[in-house]
C-alpha cells in the first residue's frame, strides 16, 4: 500500500474518532445546560455536588440543594435511559432498555437520609423536600412514588421563586450553605 494512501485513512480515522468524542461531549455539554436551565427556573440559588456533615462525623453528598419558594428540595439525579420500575418498598429498582436488564438499590432510603441532615441544618420548621429525578430519556410504565419525577416535570412540582417567600428562608438557607462543602468526586472531576 503507498505510504500516502496509508497517511490519508490514518488521518480519516483519526478525524472519525476525534469527531464522535466532540459529539458525545457536545451532548453531554447540552444536557448538562437543559438541567441547569431547569433548575434555575424553579430555584433562587442552588448548591451543586456538595457534601453536608451528618452530625456524627459523616457525611452525606448531595447533587443539588435547591432554595425555592416551597422551601428547600433536596435533588438526587438518576440518568438510566430506558423502562424503570420502581415502588416505595422495593429494595432494588429495575431498568430494562433495548436488550439489556439490570437493577440498582432504591434512592428513596438515601434520600430521606438526606432529607434528615438538610432539615438538622435548616432548623425548626423549614420546610424540607426531596425528589429523586430521573432524565426524560427514562420512563415509567407502572408508575412511580410521588417522591421521584422526570426532568421534564420539574417546574410543574416546584413554583417559580417568589421574593417574600425567598427571603423568609434565607436565614435557613445560609446555614445549609454554610455547612456545605465541594464534594471530593467534583474536585476530581475539574
Amino acid at each position: 500500500m503507498h505510504p500516502l494512501l496509508l497517511l490519508g485513512v490514518g488521518a480519516l480515522l483519526l478525524l472519525l474518532v476525534a469527531g464522535t468524542f466532540a459529539a458525545i461531549a457536545y451532548r453531554r455539554r447540552r444536557a448538562r445546560r437543559a438541567l441547569l436551565d431547569r433548575i434555575d427556573s424553579v430555584a433562587a440559588q442552588y448548591l451543586r455536588d456538595v457534601v453536608l456533615p451528618d452530625g456524627n462525623d459523616g457525611w452525606f453528598h448531595v447533587d443539588f440543594v435547591l432554595l425555592t419558594s416551597v422551601g428547600l428540595v433536596v435533588l438526587e439525579l438518576r440518568d438510566f435511559p430506558g423502562l424503570v420500575f420502581c415502588s416505595e418498598q422495593m429494595i432494588d429498582w429495575t431498568v430494562m432498555h433495548k436488550q439489556r436488564r439490570f437493577t440498582f438499590p432504591n434512592p428513596l432510603g438515601p434520600l430521606y437520609d438526606r432529607l434528615a441532615v438538610v432539615r438538622a441544618l435548616a432548623g425548626e420548621g423549614v420546610p424540607v423536600q426531596g425528589r429523586v429525578v430521573f432524565t426524560d430519556k427514562t420512563s415509567f410504565p407502572k408508575g412511580h412514588p410521588p417522591a421521584v419525577l422526570r426532568l421534564g416535570s420539574l417546574t410543574g412540582a416546584i413554583p417559580p421563586p417568589v421574593a417574600a417567600a425567598i427571603d423568609a428562608l434565607r436565614p435557613a438557607w445560609e446555614r445549609v450553605r454554610a455547612a456545605a462543602s465541594p464534594s471530593p468526586s467534583t474536585l476530581r472531576r475539574s
